[in-house]
């Protein structure tokens, strides 16, 4: 990569779309950022760069390592930390079970490997605490895991009363010794996802704050003894947009730092960019800032003040960082996997229900559970990375009940979806009908219209800000039609995903006993 001293500039958010919990980490030239997942498969999705600016999807972690079927929304795998040390990659994270108030069933594990393309060691399981897992790896060898920790006796509001540390034995493959109180939460509270990181003779604690909403912040401390006690930054919080809803990054938080090659240091987090101010529909995103540390060895940000930025100046040595073109997926289904691109629902996709060498050039999804199965859901789907979009796809499909379905669905999860569908009604043969779910309330739209039968269906979803509308068309030559009016899209927000575009069958009279041999999925992104 040719040197140049004209610094690049780095766009925010660097991760489009539900990307949320970033860690950094580079090793030797590459950078990396790995993010949460929740419930979607694989899990725990990576991405990596050589200049910071520019990232592209390199693999993602988590297969047949986790088990999260019947595990509610917003649950299963959260905030991963990836580090390195001696030639080997370590993995924690959190399979969150429950979050059933007042107490969290969150089950931390540690995996690792020698390339992030794996092989990957067996789970082995840390502790219960509390979420949020992070390995650090001392000057002396010794290792130390941290986790938030939560404390259900604590009477309003959230329980993550601070954090706390014990020490890792990697012969013995467990946690030895007794957990030690780190740290107290600041006047923030809600204190989570720390980081420690060495430098100048001081432990750094970096936390997140202030919850995962309008009050997230970054909190940073430092000790000169790893244990404590640790002083809090006297201008905390270093990095938030609370206050500020002007701020086209909002929800600035759950920061991780990584230093170049040249010395410069930079802090990825998570942000989200709400439409109307309002709705988060994109999820969680990730952001990167340019940071240093001041003369009394504080993290500051390099632009001044706590606001997060939406642009930032690449490092010095790389070469000037191209714009982002319009964000296009097209997938004629003519491989002979499954493009890494799509995820699944708490089960991965398998040849059992999900197929490419049924029919060749096709995908063919046998049927799952309902829309709302925690279980077999046997859906396929990718994130919604823009504000402004159309997503697109055909199928053929036979259904002979109205209890059989398949479509094209915007979802966030099993309780706010709109789903568009081809299905069958008695007297009328194949028809397409639309339903949707908001905050947990289900609504069948009034329409059916006929959809030839023996004929393939073609779908699509047009999506501008808080508003869809979905088309049709039946066979290859009509024009796309209205499928239904314009609707609000506002519900497919909050929480901790984002909303997924996605393609499914269902049969609530005999799973799996039907299929839908989709032909094609076009996704392009309208943002400029």
């Amino acid at each position: 990569m040719a040197a140049t001293t004209e610094r690049g500039v780095i766009q925010n958010p660097i991760l489009k779309g539900f990307n949320p919990d970033p860690c950094i980490l580079r090793v030797e030239d590459m950078y990396y950022i790995v993010v949460s997942s929740f419930e979607w498969l694989p899990g725990l999705r990576v991405y990596r760069s050589r200049d910071l600016a520019s990232w592209e999807h390199f693999t993602d972690l988590l297969t047949d390592q986790v088990d999260l079927r019947g595990n509610p929304k917003n649950c299963s795998i959260w905030a991963p930390q990836l580090s390195y040390c001696d030639g080997l990659f370590y993995l924690v994270y959190t399979d969150v079970k429950s979050t059933k108030r007042p107490f969290k069933d969150a089950h931390n594990y540690l995996i690792t490997a020698e390339s992030l393309e794996g092989p990957w060691s067996e789970p082995v399981y840390l502790n219960s605490s509390g979420f949020d897992p992070s390995l650090f790896h001392d000057e002396d060898g010794r290792k130390w895991l941290l986790n938030a920790l939560w404390d259900y006796r604590i009477p309003e509001g959230n329980k993550s009363s601070g954090i706390v540390i014990q020490e890792y034995d990697p012969a013995k493959g467990r946690l030895v010794g007794k957990p030690h109180k780190l740290f107290d939460c600041t006047w923030l509270k809600k204190t989570e996802a720390p980081h420690i990181y060495k430098r100048g003779g001081y432990y750094y604690l970096i936390t997140a704050e202030g919850g995962t909403g309008s009050g997230h912040a970054v909190t940073v401390a430092r000790s000169k003894e790893l244990l404590g006690a640790y002083e809090v930054d006297p201008r905390n919080p270093m990095l938030t947009s609370r206050g500020r809803p002007e701020l086209a990054l909002q929800c600035a938080g759950h920061g991780s730092l990584v230093q170049t090659p040249q010395g410069e240091w930079y802090m990825a987090h998570l942000c989200t960019r709400p439409v109307e101010g309002q709705y988060a529909i994109l999820g969680r995103e990730t952001a990167l800032q340019s940071v240093y540390w001041d003369d009394e060895g504080w993290l500051r940000l390099t632009g001044g003040g706590s606001d997060p930025r939406t642009e930032v100046p690449a490092p010095l040595g790389m070469e000037r960082a191209k714009q982002a073109k319009r964000h296009i997926f097209e997938d004629a289904f003519d491989g002979e996997r499954l493009d890494k691109t799509w995820n699944t629902l708490r089960i991965l996709a398998d040849e059992s229900w999900c197929s490419l060498r049924e029919r060749p050039g096709f995908l063919r999804i046998r049927a799952g559970e309902s829309p709302q199965s925690l279980f077999r859901q046997h859906m396929v789907a990718i994130r919604q990375t823009d504000v402004r979009f159309l997503a697109e796809t055909a199928f053929e499909f036979a259904p002979e009940s109205y209890l059989q379905m398949a479509g094209l669905l915007l979802y966030l999860n099993e309780d706010n979806y709109l789903y568009a569908y081809a299905t069958h009604e008695e007297g009328q043969g194949k028809v397409l009908r639309m339903m949707r779910c908001a905050a947990d309330e289900f609504t069948l739209l009034p329409v059916v219209v006929p959809a030839g039968n023996g004929e393939p269906v073609h779908l699509s979803v047009a999506v501008d800000g808080t508003t869809a509308r979905f088309y049709y068309r039946a066979g290859n030559g009509e024009e796309w039609r209205p499928l239904h009016e314009t609707i609000d899209i506002g519900f497919l927000s909050g929480g901790f995903t984002g909303n997924f575009i996605a393609v499914a069958v269902h049969d609530m009279q005999r799973f799996e006993g039907i299929h839908a041999d989709f032909a094609c999925f076009r996704y392009e992104g309208k943002d400029e």
